[in-house]
This record gives structure tokens, C-alpha cells and sequence, in this order.
């Protein structure tokens, strides 16, 4: 399938400068206009009008301190695989603005779109300079961290086999509690090795596109069945981003065909002409594919439309608000880059949440900045950034070469950006705070997005050969191809995962060895190589989440455990179970359609404790949880009773035993058994958080609402402090016995 881009551009259109802009007399002469960039001046985004341009007006650049870059909207792009310098003459004119004169390329009669270099770091406003050079250390510490637990594996394995020679028998449960700790350890130690191509370095460039000569945008806003006034929301702040309402419309896609949302987007309409509204029709027994579907009727739909399609498509999810300044941001690496196809988002920054609605605490661990602060940024340095699913802008040469948005999985945004890839575009990740939105509120609702995600990301291996081989990947690099096998591994992983927790406390309650060695200087070798295995753990896990903050990144450790059994039993009944014994094929729903029938983050309305437990533990599997807390405790109290009565009162050696069972560091049952009990807690004592309404700051004149910045604001209470105690004890009892291990 070819991705090469046609020769002739899309249909392109401009608005006229503002004719009270102070024109600089060094490029004057040349038709250019270089308007003061926009973090210099105060912006009210409430008093603004629809067609309003906040970067056009008496503005002036900061000399000696940017670069902007002057593109020809009519220059003809790239194609795929012609190899095309970052800033050529052929697309684009560099002005640098220090003050001394430059030769550059002569100019064109086409128009020119100038874009602004604002800074060399898109994430300079969150991501201080030591913490920047902190990180860069990563790919070391991650080395470092995967070796001493592979060396530590490679001394517990070759001591078995030395007690095995020494007893003349087999230690079945020291080889099964090995492959536990494997199991446990497997998925972080896969992402460890990812963060080690952090060696390659991010440079990203903080970019602004200014004034009024802009290229044609088309933004879609999909839905479905979510609530009118959050889609209601997400249009009007779509309809009133900064960029000239000539030059972008904003096409709402709506899958439920709700007939209160099209009026609702007819009233809007009237305010905002470039608003549109559609709903294609869906015939029974014909396969729709979902979203992909939804955005492909869009690509359809806009072609009808007074012009035709545009230059560039967006999109945003339903209930994503944006930054006025989104299209700006984001277009912007679009232009200055031909062969870029697609640059995309996060949804907010390093000291936000990503969305607005998350509760204290976030007790199940919905921010997900580990992956947009971390995993993203890593991908992006490695040429294999991911559509991330709202936010993002593709070039419509580039959707159309690759035959539109790819059908046949849920995660349409992971197999759109994987096929760009692969038929050899580029892909940015931009770092910047440019949308806010709301997670799933109830339990069910969130167990139901992650486990959809898994899917999706497993079916676009599946369909693309895990990235190693085949049509739709023929242009990929090594990395890219590495990326996309890595990360799929990893979602396969979580099989393994909850096995090996499972075997945890049955390996425990069976009193067989599972510290197994020959000599007791062996012993405190395994001590000292597993405090030194959790040591250059937990300075590589600090240095890592340093982006998304430390405390994130472990308690997203032990939101993995506790939802590994959904992510398990989601793939083997999707993937590897036939129809006959219980398995079947995933069914695609909106996060914002989800509602929850116990209200359980609304203090007013929320259901009894009685009927919060009975759903929770039995509708959405929770008593998984409750049996196995209560399966480890009972298998380490049998195992210490049994050391005690085995050793006849002796301290020395019933100290040992323990030592060797249910207390070996890190105490992995510890460490389950606590990141089970959170969802327990949940239901238990589940967040406050107050109506949507009161999180968001409404312009009563326009009805546009952007989040409050209190709610954009990641809340830590005292409880979490329990995650704190208990990561400080487990490294000092590690500590304590590696002292031990010199002196006993």
C-alpha cells in the first residue's frame, strides 16, 4: 500500500494580515510579517470572539532569542520516502532572528505560513533543567538495573543446581519460585530495557505558528452516546481555538446518532459557521469498525463540504477540551517537517493531571503520566511516536496514501500512527499541555478502558506481524520495528504476571525449599545481589518517573498487579479462547458512555456500602482480589508456624527459615497482597469528587468552559502516605539484611 503523498497540495486558504500589525524594516521588503511571539502577552480566552486571532495585533518578535520559519502553503510535499533535509529550501525558509543579515533561499509568490521557534525543548515550561539532565541518565540506570537482576537470576539458578547436586534431589518449589520472581519482574524489567534507547536524546522544538496565513484544518470531534453537554463543551472550545475561522471547520462525527446532540449542534451553528454536524448510517449484518470507522466517514463527509477537504485533519475525543492555542502548537511541526505525518499530544503536563476529574489519590491510578511523561517521550526519541488518541493532527496526503484510518482494531489511533510508520512517514510527539479531559468514573467504567486498550494494542501487532515482517511495515526502522514488538510483549506479559502471582502464596503454603543453596556463604551472596538488584532499582525507578514524578511511578508498579487478572483473562478470551469455551470477540464502547449505576464518587448520591461491595466484588471481579489477600495470609502464617515447630524453638534457625520462605526480600507477597487490597478499598471507601460543572470555569457571555486550574492539579493526600511507609520499610529490611550478611 503506498503512502506517497500526491503532487499537487491539497486546497489551501488564507486570511489577510492584520493591518495593525508594526511591520519590522529588515523583511519588509520581502513580504514577510513577524508578529511578537505569544508568550509575551496576557490572553483572555473568555473575552474572545470566534474569528479573533490573538497572535495578529501591533506584535513584535523577541530579537536574538528565536527562529522563525517561513513556509510556502503551496509548496508541493514530500514524498514518503524521498529523503528531504529538516528545513529545505524547497519547503521552507529559515530567518534567524539575531540581529545579523543571512542568506536563505529567495522568496515565493505562494503565501507564507511563518512559524515561530519558541524554544529548543517543547517541555522547557515543566521539566527543569537538573531534572532534564537527571533523566538523561536514564539509559545508564536502566542498563545497570536490568544487569544486576539478570546476574542476581543467574546466581539463584546456579546455587539450585549446587544444593541439588549437594541433597541428591530436585527443589521443584525453589525452581517454581524462581520462575515467580521471573513472572513478577518480566514486564519491568522489558520496559527498563525500552528506557535504555533514551540514549538517542528527545529534540523536539517548541513551535507556534502566527499571524493569519495559516493552512486549512479539518477538526473532528468523535462521539458516541456521550453526555450532549460534555460533547457541547469540547465544540465550542473546538470552535474557538486561536486560528483563523476562515481556514478551519470543525465537523462533529456522532456514531449514536443522538437527534438531542444534532439540535444541540445546530444551536451552536448558528454562533460558529464553520460547526458541522453528521451521522452516517449504519447497516445491520455490515461491519462499521467502530471509531475507525466514524473518522473515515469524516474523510468522506468533509469532501462535500464548500472547498473540499483540508490541508490537515485533527481530532479530539468527546469529551477533550482544548487549549486555545492547540492548533497552533500542533500544526506548526506539521508544516516546517514534508515527510511528518502526524504530530500529537499528551493531554496536559507534568504538574497537571491529565485530565481534570480525577479524584485525591488517584486511587486506580487513571492519570496515566507514567506513559505520556515517560514511555511517550522515549518512543518520540526513537522515532516511533504513538497516536495517543485525542489531540493529535495528521496531513491529509498522509491519511489518504495509507487508504484512510486502518479498520480491524480498537486501538485505531496505535494502528494508524504503526501504518504511517510503516509506510514511511515520521511522527512527532509534542510535550506540551494543549488538552484537558475527564476519566472513566466509575470502577467498571475503568476496568473496561484499560482491558479495550490491551486489545487494540495486541490486534495491531496481530495485524501488523508484531512489527516484524510484511507490507504494512516494509519502511520501518530497527527501533520502530523493536517499539512495536517491545510493547506488545509487554501487554502479553501481564499473562505470565498474574500466574506467577497466583503461584505466589501456593508455593509459600507448600513448605517445600525456595531459597535453595549449598553453603551458607552462598546465602549472604544472594542476599547481597538481591540488595543490590533493589537498590539499582529504586534509583533507576527514581530517575526515570523524574518526568512524571516518582511517587506516580511507583504506585503505577502496583496498579499493574492488581489489574493484571482483567488484562489476563481479557486476552485469553479474546485471542486464545474458542467461542464454545467462553471466549469471545471485543466489543468497542466509548469511555464517556459508561455510566455508573452506583455513583460511587458522588457523596450525595452514591449507593449503600452493601450494594457498592456486591457489585464491585462480584459484578466486576474484585473478590479475585479479596480471596487472594486472604490466600497469602493464611500461606505465610502456615509457613511460619510450620518454621517454628520444625525448629523446635530455636530462633536461630526458625529465623532462617523465614528468611529463606515467606521473608525473602523484597517480600513479593507483601507487595501483592497490598496492591490488591486497593480496589477492595475503593469500594470501600471510595474518592469524593464534586459535579463536572464545579470543575470548570464557564464564560457566562460565549458558554465556553475551560478547567479550572485548582482541577487540573494532581491532589496527594495523607493516605497516600501508607505507599511511601511501605517502600521506605521493604528497602531498609533489604538494607538490614545485606548489613547482616557481614556480620553473621
Amino acid at each position: 500500500m503506498s503512502a506517497s503523498a500526491p503532487q499537487s497540495a491539497p486546497e489551501t486558504r488564507t486570511a489577510s494580515l492584520n493591518s495593525s500589525y508594526d511591520h519590522n524594516q529588515d523583511f519588509q521588503n520581502m513580504g514577510i510579517y513577524l508578529p511578537r511571539p505569544a508568550y509575551q502577552r496576557p490572553v483572555s480566552y473568555g473575552q474572545r470572539s470566534p474569528s479573533s486571532c490573538n497572535h495578529c495585533g501591533n506584535l513584535t518578535p523577541r530579537y536574538g532569542s528565536t527562529t522563525v520559519y517561513g513556509t510556502p502553503l503551496g509548496a508541493t510535499p514530500a514524498t514518503s520516502t524521498e529523503k528531504v533535509n529538516k528545513y529545505s529550501s524547497r519547503h521552507a525558509k529559515v530567518i534567524n532572528l539575531s540581529g545579523k543579515s543571512e542568506k536563505y533561499a529567495e522568496g515565493t509568490a505562494e503565501p507564507l505560513c511563518l512559524v515561530e521557534r519558541v524554544h529548543g525543548k517543547d517541555d522547557i515550561d515543566h521539566l527543569p533543567i537538573w531534572k532534564r539532565r537527571m533523566n538523561k541518565c536514564t539509559p545508564l540506570f536502566s542498563l545497570v538495573a536490568v544487569a544486576s537482576y539478570w546476574v542476581y537470576f543467574v546466581f539463584r539458578i546456579k546455587y539450585t543446581i549446587a544444593a541439588q547436586h549437594v541433597a541428591k534431589r530436585i527443589f521443584a518449589m525453589a525452581w517454581t519460585f524462581i520462575a515467580v520472581e521471573m513472572g513478577v519482574a518480566l514486564p519491568m524489567l522489558c520496559h527498563q530495557f525500552w528506557q535504555c534507547f533514551l540514549i538517542k536524546g528527545r529534540l523536539r522544538e517548541k513551535l507556534r505558528i502566527v499571524g493569519d496565513t495559516t493552512p486549512t484544518v479539518d477538526v473532528f470531534v468523535t462521539c458516541c452516546k456521550e453526555s450532549v453537554e460534555v460533547i457541547i463543551d469540547t465544540v465550542r472550545a473546538a470552535a474557538a481555538v486561536d486560528w483563523p475561522s476562515n481556514c478551519f471547520r470543525v465537523i462533529v462525527l456522532d456514531d449514536g446518532a443522538d437527534p438531542e446532540l444534532k439540535a444541540s449542534i445546530d444551536c451552536v451553528s448558528e454562533l460558529y459557521s464553520n460547526v458541522y454536524y453528521t451521522a452516517r448510517t449504519k447497516v445491520k449484518g455490515i461491519p462499521h469498525h467502530f471509531k475507525a470507522g466514524n473518522l473515515n466517514h469524516g474523510l468522506e463527509f468533509v469532501k462535500d463540504l464548500p472547498g473540499g477537504a483540508s490541508a490537515y485533519i485533527a481530532a479530539l475525543d468527546a469529551d477533550m477540551i482544548p487549549e486555545p492555542e492547540w492548533l497552533r502548537a500542533i500544526i506548526a511541526h506539521l508544516v516546517i517537517e514534508p515527510k511528518l505525518a502526524l504530530s500529537c499530544p499528551p493531554q496536559a503536563r507534568r504538574s497537571a493531571q491529565l485530565f481534570y476529574n480525577i479524584p485525591e489519590n488517584d486511587p486506580l491510578m487513571q492519570s496515566l503520566d507514567s506513559f505520556v511523561h515517560i514511555s511517550e517521550p522515549v518512543k518520540d526519541a526513537a522515532g516511533v511516536a504513538w497516536c495517543t488518541g485525542s489531540g493529535y493532527a495528521i496531513r491529509r496526503a498522509a491519511i489518504d496514501g495509507i487508504g484512510g484510518f486502518p479498520t480491524g482494531s480498537l486501538a485505531e489511533d496505535v494502528c494508524c500512527s504503526s501504518v504511517l510508520l510503516g509506510a514511511g512517514w515520521k511522527t512527532a510527539y509534542v510535550h506540551e499541555p494543549l488538552q484537558y479531559g475527564t476519566v472513566p468514573e466509575s470502577f467498571g467504567g475503568h476496568i473496561k478502558q484499560r482491558t479495550r486498550w490491551t486489545i487494540g494494542t495486541i490486534q495491531t501487532s496481530l495485524k501488523l506481524n508484531f512489527c516484524l515482517f510484511g507490507p504494512l511495515v516494509k519502511h520501518m526502522s530497527l527501533f520502530q520495528r523493536l517499539s512495536g514488538f517491545v510493547y506488545t510483549i509487554s501487554s502479553l506479559f501481564t499473562v505470565f504476571l498474574t500466574a506467577s502471582l497466583l503461584t505466589m502464596p501456593i508455593v509459600l503454603i507448600s513448605g517445600g525449599t525456595l531459597i535453595a543453596y549449598a553453603t551458607d556463604d552462598q546465602l549472604r551472596l544472594l542476599a547481597r545481589l538481591c540488595f543490590i538488584a533493589l537498590i539499582a532499582n529504586r534509583l533507576n525507578e527514581w530517575v526515570m518517573t523524574l518526568p512524571a514524578g516518582y511517587r506516580l511511578g511507583q504506585r503505577d508498579a502496583g496498579a499493574m498487579m492488581w489489574m493484571a487478572p482483567y488484562h489476563a483473562i481479557t486476552i485469553i478470551q479474546s485471542f486464545l479462547l474458542p467461542s464454545f469455551l467462553g471466549g469471545k470477540t471485543a466489543a468497542f464502547s466509548s469511555s464517556g458512555s459508561q455510566h455508573s449505576e452506583l455513583n460511587e464518587r458522588d457523596p450525595v448520591h452514591r449507593a449503600g456500602l452493601f450494594r457498592r461491595l456486591r457489585v464491585i466484588l462480584l459484578n466486576s471481579g474484585v473478590w479475585i482480589h479479596f480471596v487472594y489477600i486472604i490466600f497469602c495470609v493464611v500461606a505465610v502464617t502456615v509457613s511460619t508456624v510450620r518454621g517454628i515447630i520444625i525448629n523446635k524453638g530455636s530462633v536461630e534457625q526458625t529465623l532462617l527459615f523465614m528468611l529463606t520462605h515467606a521473608c525473602w526480600p523484597p517480600l513479593l507477597w507483601l507487595i501483592a497482597l497490598v496492591s490488591c487490597w486497593a480496589p477492595i478499598h475503593y469500594a470501600i471507601w471510595p474518592p469524593n469528587m464534586p459535579d463536572r460543572e464545579d470543575l470548570l470555569d464557564r464564560n457566562i457571555h460565549t458558554g465556553i468552559a475551560y478547567p479550572k486550574a485548582e482541577a487540573k492539579q494532581l491532589k496527594w493526600g495523607k493516605k497516600n502516605m501508607l505507599h511511601e511507609v511501605l517502600y521506605f520499610l521493604l528497602t531498609a529490611y533489604t538494607i538490614v539484611l545485606f548489613i547482616g550478611s557481614f556480620i553473621y
